[in-house]
């Protein structure tokens, strides 16, 4: 019998950069990337002192790495954006520490396509229970109660359901390409009242005096990010504790002077220089795939988030073929934009028989009214009939 050997990291610097990214080659989504975890934790943006310890897993066959699990051991549930009060509730009725929790992620982004990422020249099943085998082993000797892997890729879901992994469903918008060729293909999808409606929220940005350009690659300076950080935090001071403010001043300055610099892409509404900003909205692209992460603005101008945050993306990705935008978490008003309802899935197992049991029981049923939610959702887009 083949022996691995597992080791657990508290942080990104005892594993090598290029060992990490080599297991990600069928994986090329950026928030999974060792450079952006690693800018994550350089920069403070998650540590233990404020609830995130790296606790990440990876798997040797003598000297060579052959899978890794980003893990996460958490003493909250702020940055997930996937809202496990009830499971909170829950543990203390029956008497159980919820906390520490152990969680698998790309922290503080709702992103999809979570997984163990191992060498494509191993039994991915083997290893991916032989890791899933390590995790309870762990959990069970230092007393904790669950663990999740959040934003799961779907294909990954079959290997979680032989370990006593429950599924999650939620949903996020998600816009995708029909094979749009311009910015007006998009806009015949929707009835023509609600075409009527993005047209004057366009124009009322333009009537501003104001135009929107998107940056990316070596056009974005570091007075430009500096300026990105500072919309940033002045948005997420606005909603005060609500405000969801995770990310460091550091984290936006060394992202943009590493190679993920190439996968930023940056929006920024102005009155004739895209230097000095009105707005900016901040994306991450890698070609296939767009995904909306934050923005703000100086001035309050009507639909101009619509504009520097959908309107303008959107067209973005038109113009380079990309298929599909993720604009990010929350948002009602999205619905109206063209951004349809996508389930989601969370999986989640419990090391307490009592607590498994009763939620084992409880999440089916709301799984199927969550689909329900989302077909309704989606029914209700004003779109062409």
């Amino acid at each position: 019998m083949t022996i691995f050997n597992a080791k657990w990291h508290t942080s990104l610097n005892e594993i090598s950069e290029n060992d990490w990214n080599a297991l990600l080659i069928k994986n090329n989504i950026p928030f999974f990337k060792w450079n952006w975890l690693h800018k994550l934790e350089q920069s403070g943006s998650i540590s233990i002192e404020n609830g995130w310890q790296p606790l990440h897993l990876s798997i040797w066959r003598n000297k060579t790495l052959i899978a890794i699990a980003p893990l996460y051991l958490k003493n909250h549930s702020y940055g997930e954006f996937i809202f496990d009060q009830i499971f909170v509730k829950l543990s203390r009725d029956l008497g159980l520490n919820y906390y520490p929790k152990l969680i698998g992620m790309s922290p503080l982004s709702p992103i999809e396509g979570y997984k163990f990422f191992i060498s494509k020249q191993e039994d991915e099943e083997y290893i991916t229970q032989f890791i899933f085998k390590t995790i309870d082993e762990f959990a069970i000797k230092h007393g904790i109660l669950s663990c999740s892997f959040l934003y799961v890729d779907k294909n990954w879901v079959k290997f979680s359901k032989k370990n006593n992994f429950k599924p999650w469903i939620n949903q996020q918008a998600l816009w995708k390409s029909s094979g749009e060729k311009e910015f007006s293909d998009y806009l015949s999808k929707f009835n023509s009242n609600q075409r009527r409606n993005i047209k004057r929220e366009r124009n009322s940005v333009l009537k501003s005096g104001l135009i929107v350009s998107s940056i990316t690659g070596n056009h974005i300076k570091q007075d430009l990010i500096e300026l990105m950080y500072d919309f940033y935090n002045s948005h997420c001071e606005k909603w005060g504790p609500w405000g969801s403010k995770y990310l460091s001043r550091k984290f936006f300055q060394e992202l943009v002077n590493s190679k993920q610099k190439e996968e930023i892409v940056l929006f920024s509404a102005h009155k004739g220089n895209y230097e000095e900003p009105i707005a900016m909205s901040f994306c991450i692209t890698n070609m296939e795939k767009l995904w909306g992460r934050y923005w703000g603005a100086k001035e309050d101008i009507n639909s101009l988030h619509f504009e520097v945050c959908y309107y303008s993306p959107i067209e973005w990705c038109i113009n380079q073929g990309i298929k599909e935008f993720d604009p990010g978490a929350g948002g009602g008003h999205k619905k109206r934009r063209g951004f349809l309802a996508t389930p989601r899935i969370s999986l989640h197992k419990w090391y307490d028989s009592r607590m498994d049991s009763l939620l084992g029981e409880w999440l089916p049923k709301i799984n199927d009214l969550m689909i329900k939610e989302i077909n309704t959702s989606n029914n209700e887009a004003p779109l062409k009939t």
